[in-house]
């Protein structure tokens, strides 16, 4: 980073010192866990996935090249054909691509109350430089058992977007495996920069996750 860029970065931290981030693996429950944080403090709540299609809206194809192939792919190319590798390493929003529209949005909102935002899109090497309280930040990692098991729970029978593929089985399994690798590489880069990480498995209930993230946050 350079010198200025850091300069930046450290005046951003300071704009959004009163804000909380919930980032992690698909299926982790951040969502649940942000609403709960939302609705107990009187907070304003920022889900990432639900601005996804204004930013991809804000963006051009010089500034987010992975999103705009994404875009022009059909269903098949998008999760059957692709091994979960490649998937993994061309998925915008896991490279980082429109994250400074995060940004952009949480600076334009008021610094009362303060905000809770949520997200796999929340990249640990993303938000650090971000974070002017280190405990204002935390990661929720599913085990493969707790995710598949969240997301069997959501699904009603013949739903989802992969019945849209040609094969739902294989690209059900390629995400599987695309999300475990990528939860996985959250792990490792949140423990080399020193952020709080929590294992969430299939004996945790809600509230035992909701006290972690209150303890992480020192609420």
């Amino acid at each position: 980073m350079r010198p200025g860029q850091r300069e930046e970065a450290t005046g951003a931290a300071e704009r959004l010192r009163h804000v909380h981030w919930i980032g992690g693996g698909s299926g982790a429950g951040k969502s649940t866990i942000a609403r709960r944080l939302a609705r107990r403090h009187g907070w304003r709540l920022y889900a990432t996935d639900d601005v996804m299609r204004d930013h991809a809206g804000r963006t051009t194809p010089e500034e987010a090249p992975l999103l705009h192939e994404f875009i022009a792919m059909d269903m098949d190319e998008r999760w059957v054909n692709r091994s979960p590798e490649v998937m993994l390493e061309t998925f915008h929003w896991f490279r980082g691509e429109g994250f400074d529209l995060i940004v952009e949005d949480l600076l334009r909102l008021p610094r009362e109350p303060r905000v809770v935002v949520e997200g796999f899109r929340l990249l640990p090497h993303l938000v650090q430089p971000l974070l002017a309280v280190p405990g204002h930040a935390v990661w929720l990692l599913p085990t493969p058992e707790f995710r598949e098991a969240a997301f069997r729970d959501r699904a009603a029978p013949g739903e989802g977007f992969t019945r849209r593929t040609s094969d739902p089985v294989r690209a059900d399994r390629n995400i599987a495996e695309r999300d475990r690798v990528f939860t996985r590489r959250l792990q490792e880069e949140a423990g080399q920069l020193g952020l709080r990480t929590i294992q969430v498995d299939t004996a945790m209930t809600e509230d035992d996750l909701y006290a972690q993230v209150t303890e992480a946050f020192g609420l």
